[in-house]
């Protein structure tokens, strides 16, 4: 089984049909084919059924997807790390929730880059699902989020809370209105919200991210709940503003890695991690 393999297998799901998939990685239908063929006699068994519509998976073949995107992720990162100019001592792969990288985490990766310049950093955005996944395989070091799960061999770490507040584009307006956009922050601000607003129904728009509330309320008017570090910069400038005598809801932040990682340098970039959550609990 090679990387060849593997790609093409994913290509052929992405795309629907043989014919597609050779489109797309630039090669010919028949070369598609044998790479298939490779790959089943490899693994023992059928991974598509073929039919004039193009192809689709047999059952063997929907078990095998997970490890052939973890197959790729590994092999990518190993030529990620092996492959690091003599400059770099290490790398390592940090993953986050897009609120998270709103100011705190971009200010600790210039923190890191200033005292460790031999670090090599892989920065992405994902949510929890995505992210525990990573880390459990071994293909993420640090992940940082709101909601972790539980799972053996994996620490979970409090880092701090976020302060969310609620912004609007019209603090006149009677709240919450049609136009209030509820995030979805997970079960702990659910709780929260429900606790304080036990009579409101569901509100007509819920989004999954600070972000996208943010970016509809500004184009189309109305409300949200933010981390109070993503609001600041919008009520600073006069963009939006915080709806008056409105309640605040902490958000736990959590920081997800292996307790038995082979990295060399994951403790100096917990501590550093620690370092910057104890400024951001000063703030709020």
């Amino acid at each position: 089984m090679d990387m060849n393999q593997v790609k093409t297998f994913l290509a052929v799901i992405a795309n629907g049909s043989f014919l597609e998939a050779a489109s797309r990685l630039h090669v010919t239908q028949s070369t598609v084919s044998s790479r298939i063929q490779g790959l089943e006699q490899y693994l023992g068994t059928s991974l598509f059924t073929r039919n004039r519509s193009g192809a689709t998976l047999t059952p063997a073949g929907k078990r095998f997807v997970h490890h052939a995107k973890a197959f790729i992720l590994t092999l990518d990162q190993a030529r990620h790390d092996v492959g690091l100019p003599s400059r770099y001592r290490a790398s390592i792969t940090i993953g986050a929730r897009i609120a998270l990288w709103e100011v705190f985490l971009p200010r600790w990766i210039g923190e890191l880059r200033q005292t460790s310049p031999d670090i090599s950093i892989s920065s992405e955005i994902g949510f929890e699902d995505d992210l525990m996944r990573r880390v459990i395989e071994g293909t993420m070091d640090v992940a940082l989020m709101y909601t972790p799960q539980q799972s053996p061999g994996i620490h979970v770490q409090h880092l701090f809370d976020e302060k969310l507040v609620l912004l609007t584009t019209d603090p006149d307006k009677p709240w919450p209105g049609e136009n209030y956009i509820y995030v979805d922050w997970g079960p702990a601000f659910y709780a929260q919200h429900s606790s304080n607003y036990p009579d409101m129904e569901r509100p007509a728009q819920v989004v999954n991210i600070g972000w996208l509330g943010i970016q509809i309320i500004m184009s189309n008017g109305g409300s949200c709940f933010v981390p109070v570090r993503m609001a600041e910069p919008l009520i600073n400038s006069g963009k939006l503003f915080q709806m008056p005598n409105s309640p605040q809801f902490k958000l736990p932040a959590y920081m997800v890695y292996q307790l038995n990682s082979d990295s060399e340098v994951l403790e100096q970039i917990l501590e550093s991690l620690r370092q910057q959550a104890a400024i951001e609990k000063q703030k709020n």
